[in-house]
Order: C-alpha cells, then sequence, then structure tokens
C-alpha cells in the first residue's frame, strides 16, 4: 500500500476517532491541516495518556485481585493449561508458579510444553533457566541457556545474559563467568550486572578493578534522574557499601 494512501486512512481513522469520543473539534482542523504531524500530536497529547492510564488501571486491578485472592491467577492458568495443552499455557503456568516461589514445578511445566516445534522456543526455555536456577540448580540453567543459544543464535535478551554468568559463577566457573559479566555489564540497562561483576573481581583478588567498577557504577547513578536511583536502590546500596562510602 502506498505510504500517501496509509496517511489519509489514519488521518481518518483519527477524525473519526476525535468525533465518537467527543473530543474537541479543534482536533479535526489539526488533523487536515497538518498531515502527519497533525496525527503525531493528536497521538501524543489524547491517545498515549490514556494508554497510559489504561495500563495503570490494569495493573492496579491486578494488584487488587492478588490482594484479594491470591490463588486466582494460579487456578487460572492451572485449568488452562489442563485444558490447553500448549507451550503458551504450560509457559503461562510456568510464570505463575515460579511468581509464588515454587521454582521446582514451575520448571516442569515450561519443560512440558518444551516438544516438538517448540522444543528450542528460547521464550519458556528462558522461563526454564530462571526457574531452574531459583531452584537452585545451576548446571541445570546453564544447561537450559546453552540449548536457547545453540537454537536461537539472534535471540537476545540482557537478563537471559546475566542469568548465564550466575549460572556459570554458581558452578564454580569463575573464569569464564567473569568474562561473561564483563560482556553483560557492558550493556545490561540497570546496576546490577556491573556490581556483580564488581563482587566476582573482588572475589577473584582484584581489588582495585572491584573498586574502580563500583566507583563507576555510583558516578554513573549520580546523573541518573531520581525515579533511575530509587528503581536501582538495592545494587547502589551494595556498591556503597563494598567502598565503605
Amino acid at each position: 500500500m502506498p505510504f500517501y494512501v496509509l496517511s489519509i486512512l489514519v488521518q481518518v481513522g483519527l477524525v473519526v476517532h476525535v468525533i465518537k469520543t467527543g473530543r474537541q473539534t479543534i482536533w479535526i482542523w489539526v488533523l487536515v491541516l497538518l498531515p502527519g504531524v497533525g496525527a503525531l500530536a493528536y497521538v501524543a497529547v489524547e491517545l498515549l495518556p490514556d494508554l497510559l492510564r489504561l495500563r495503570a488501571t490494569r495493573s492496579a486491578v491486578r494488584a487488587m485481585q492478588r490482594a484479594v485472592d491470591p490463588d486466582r491467577g494460579l487456578r487460572h492458568a492451572s485449568a488452562t493449561a489442563a485444558v490447553s495443552d500448549t507451550v503458551v499455557a504450560k509457559a503461562r503456568l510456568g510464570a505463575e508458579l515460579a511468581r509464588r516461589g515454587d521454582y521446582a514445578a514451575a520448571a516442569e511445566s515450561y519443560r512440558a510444553g518444551l516438544r516438538g516445534i517448540y522444543e528450542h522456543d528460547p521464550t519458556p526455555l528462558l522461563g526454564l533457566a530462571e526457574s531452574q536456577f531459583a531452584a537452585g540448580d545451576a548446571a541445570g540453567a546453564r544447561q537450559s541457556l546453552d540449548a536457547l543459544i545453540t537454537n536461537n543464535p539472534d535471540f537476545k535478551s540482557a537478563d537471559g545474559h546475566l542469568l548465564y554468568a550466575r549460572a556459570l559463577e554458581a558452578e564454580g566457573n569463575v573464569f569464564k563467568a567473569e568474562s561473561e559479566y564483563r560482556a553483560v555489564a557492558a550493556y545490561y540497562p540497570g546496576a546490577e550486572a556491573r556490581v556483580r561483576h564488581a563482587l566476582l573481581l573482588k572475589q577473584t583478588s582484584r581489588p582495585g578493578e572491584a573498586r574502580d567498577a563500583l566507583s563507576d557504577v555510583l558516578k554513573t547513578a549520580e546523573l541518573a534522574p531520581r525515579h533511575v536511583r530509587r528503581a536501582q536502590a538495592e545494587w547502589l546500596a551494595i556498591a556503597k557499601r563494598e567502598l565503605g562510602a
């Protein structure tokens, strides 16, 4: 479909949305007279806030449901998995079991969905590895991640990469773990990977490198917005403690 045709269809759709939702009619003129720019403005000013409020409302509703009936999610996931023997249903049950701390059962649920054409599906494989590691099976987690990497070379997950480094460390393969920590710390969104890397450097008698890495974490945090520092509070506190700050 030509771009200009798509642009017109988007304009028409947004104009209809203005009329149906009773928004100010000035938006109709903006959309008609400023094609492209007007559509972007309408989405940013009118639609995006609504979407964000809807997401926040849904999150609040889910939190309330869990508080009132903490077993609701597990019952629904279990019932769905019982009648729908699919990788999606098994993965959802696995995620619910993991959320409740039943990591062994979560791993079994994830594993049950990994068969046939979905034997090497990366998302449930990652869920399986996370559950195995949380259950204390570092070797099993590393093997699941090896299978994920081998069969899905283009799959990218910063959390999966960090988990791989942690599994190697837990297995005692500190040399390879340090290499993986160094790689993931370069792009991981947050302080956890860099702090874990620094702790391993300290453990392997490289205190100077560890201090430099921790100092860099805190310097970076000073430039970050307040909400970012709040989100990273746990790891920043560990960095400060290790530096004696």
